[in-house]
């Protein structure tokens, strides 16, 4: 692809980024030679994007605004650092052209396209002026600058609903709304315009006809300096939730080499349109129904998160390709020299609960287990201790497979799913391998709606097993019955457990055990049950069990009694459950047991008095809870206004997502928050009162 010989002019790149990619660009850089800079946020200052840098620039507090989306900070830690170019990742500044002219007047390289090619691909409207008049095929639609709410809605009728609202700036999902009935267009049309301002800074929108049963395609792109483009192939992004991708494969099940060969040279009549440099991808929509006709959505000026499908089929490192064309560099093939050799499917790994509506969780990575193994492939940004808070997108990860065919690439990537584990952090991962499993996946029936067809069918793991698990670890987290000397006995990787000294007086009586301040059941007569609560998806359990480690009984609510064992090893639990043995990861923190095995995760916790309690208060009130830690941006209802079922209440965002939370039943609105608080997942934020009770005038300060 490009003549790896033949040295580069950048010995320091810094990565305006943070996470998997920031990590996944930094490890090209470290192959090559070449020297990385981190930038971080104070969020980020223990990130692994940070440990892995070769140097580490602070730019400033958590929220982007005041540190990866300020233009100067960023350039000034390049100047400091003595960086000579700059990776952008995707997301953050990756498609701002004042960024890349702000580079440029520094004298800084910027692994990335010409700015002219930010500003048009950057505007959806000058975008499919530009392509058309290369012949490229575009969606029917009203696209031009400055369209008022009265024009759009002018519009659709002689478009045609369903009709897609999209802003001009931006991409990712946000701000795009797909409309069927024309009296919801006007209210879609606001949220748009208030989303796509609070991501982009632009609210301009315009309409696009919503393709039936939808598929989207996207192309690679790379051009060189001396106007040489190739295309290497598509990938098939169709498995996405409002608008967000969360698996995608190279290549498409859908086109066969015909159209393969025609969407390409599309997508390179794109990039010529704009004069473009560096890789880039074309995106495209397809219908189900009509697999040879497609057209243009729009061109990300970037690096794509779905990258390492294509890097997979081709063999093309496609960052060394971007730092390579930055210093000039000439791609060294033709297009009949690509080629693409089997299969390689890609899922997305969010901090989600895709029991609770996909809302975005949090939490502290306390124990991880990523997959290895040939044909697998992860860029990850996480490790034990990260913290994953609501200031930035909910992705963690990319767990990636390679097959020789697809069936052999989707199985490779159920098994490296199972193989991952995310203690401490509630994630995707179990809905990923339910979709897998989807009959029509599996034959690459796709199209854009269907994830979202297949959610509802989604339950949660259950408990199963788990249960016993739990108990299995508060078992070996006790350590008994053991003495002191015991202790100083057992080898090293058992004293240590969970992070847990046991020559702690706190944690470990010295001399005889103490048959009543252990948790053995012990009695005169009947032993006495210790109870634990097991919460795993949307259940939760009691949990029953005597005995010590070597030999338990446990069992659930009535059930039948389990014969139960366990030993421990390199911080996993060894539990044998009526014969059958099993291995299980495990973590501790704040009191809070979470553990892991290929079906799942699950958090247990010792039933104390304290969680067994009622409020007295407001009986009968509806409560609106936050479902997600974030932040208000909107109070729309008044406080101790009369309000009926379905008025919106309060508008929460978190990770770049709006949520409108609205009465669930007719009465009094009492607000408990004011726009700008920073509130935690299940906190109060309203009450709707019946009608014959009163509120506070105002809500407290």
């Amino acid at each position: 692809m490009m003549n790896k010989a033949h040295p580069v002019a950048f010995d320091t790149v810094l990565v305006a980024n943070r996470g998997e990619i920031a990590v996944r660009v930094m490890r090209t850089l470290r192959a090559m030679g070449i020297r990385s800079v981190a930038v971080y946020s104070d969020a980020d200052a223990d990130a692994r994007h940070v440990r892995e840098a070769d140097v580490a620039v602070r730019l400033g507090p958590a929220p982007a605004r005041e540190s990866y989306l300020d233009i100067d900070k960023v350039v000034e830690a390049a100047v400091r650092s003595g960086a000579q170019a700059v990776h952008p990742g995707y997301g953050f500044l990756s498609e701002n052209p004042a960024f890349a002219a702000a580079l440029d007047a520094a004298g800084i390289a910027f692994l990335g396209p010409p700015t002219r090619a930010i500003e048009i691909m950057g505007d959806k409207i000058a975008a499919k002026n530009a392509v058309s008049a290369f012949g490229v095929p575009v969606v029917p639609g009203i696209a031009r600058p400055g369209l008022t709410d009265a024009e759009l809605i002018e519009a659709a009728s002689d478009i045609g609903y369903p009709v897609l609202v999209k802003p001009s700036a931006g991409g990712g999902g946000k701000g795009m709304r797909m409309v069927e009935d024309p009296a919801q267009l006007p209210a879609a049309l606001v949220s748009a315009r208030r989303e796509a301002g609070a991501s982009f800074g632009d609210d301009t929108l315009f309409l696009e006809r919503f393709v039936l049963r939808p598929r989207h395609i996207e192309v690679q792109v790379l051009a060189d300096q001396y106007g040489h483009i190739l295309h290497l192939g598509e990938r098939e992004c169709s498995l996405q939730r409002r608008h967000q991708k969360a698996i995608e494969e190279a290549p498409s099940p859908l086109l066969d080499a015909g159209t393969r060969a025609r969407i390409g040279a599309a997508a390179v009549a794109t990039a010529r349109s704009v004069d473009y440099v560096g890789a880039g991808t074309v995106e495209f929509i397809v219908s189900a129904d009509k697999p040879d006709e497609f057209f243009f959505m729009e061109m990300n000026t970037r690096l794509q998160v779905e990258h390492p499908v294509t890097e997979l089929v081709t063999g093309v490192d496609l960052v060394e390709c971007q730092v390579r064309i930055a210093a000039a560099q000439k791609l060294a093939v033709d297009q009949d020299d690509i080629r693409l050799t089997g299969h390689a499917v890609e899922a997305r790994v969010y901090a989600e609960d895709p029991g609770r509506d996909f809302l975005p969780t949090g939490g502290t990575v306390l124990a991880l287990a990523e997959p290895e193994g040939e044909g697998v492939r992860v860029d990850s940004g996480l490790r034990a201790g990260t913290v994953v808070g609501s200031d930035y997108d909910p992705m963690l990860s990319k767990v990636i497979a390679y097959g020789a065919d697809r069936a052999a690439a989707l199985a490779k990537l159920d098994a490296a799913l199972g193989d991952t584990q995310v203690l401490g952090v509630r994630t995707n991962i179990d809905f990923l391998r339910f979709l897998l499993t989807d009959t029509d996946v599996v034959a690459g029936n796709l199209d854009t709606g269907l994830l979202d067809r297949r959610a509802v069918d989604f339950v949660p793991t259950p408990v199963g097993d788990a249960r016993f698990i739990a108990a299995a670890a508060y078992l070996w987290l006790c350590r008994w019955p053991r003495t002191a000397d015991d202790i100083r006995s057992a080898p090293s990787s058992s004293r240590h457990a969970f992070g847990r000294d046991p020559h702690r007086a706190d944690l470990r009586p010295t001399g005889s055990t103490d048959l009543w301040g252990i948790p053995t059941g012990w009695r005169l007569g009947e032993p006495a049950p210790t109870v634990l609560r097991l919460n795993g998806g949307d259940r939760t359990a009691h949990v029953y069990l005597t005995g010590a480690p070597e030999q338990a009984q446990v069992w659930v609510e009535d059930g039948e009694k389990h014969t139960l064992t366990v030993e421990f090893d390199d911080q996993a639990l060894i539990l044998t459950l009526d014969g059958l043995r099993t291995r299980h990861r495990v973590a501790e923190r704040d009191n809070q047991v979470w553990l892991a095995d290929r079906t799942g995760v699950a958090q247990l916790r010792e039933v104390a008095e304290a969680d067994i309690r009622g409020v007295a208060a407001h009986v009968g009130d509806a409560e609106i809870v936050s479902p997600m830690p974030g932040s208000v941006i909107a109070v729309p209802a008044v406080n101790g206004a009369q309000v009926t079922a379905g008025t919106p209440i309060v508008v929460v965002e978190a990770m770049k997502m709006e949520h409108s939370l609205t009465a669930p039943i007719d009465g009094v609105v009492e607000l408990l928050v004011r726009p700008g608080d920073q509130v935690k997942v299940d906190q109060p934020l309203a009450r709707i009162v019946p009608a014959s009770e009163t509120v506070s005038e105002e809500p407290p300060a």
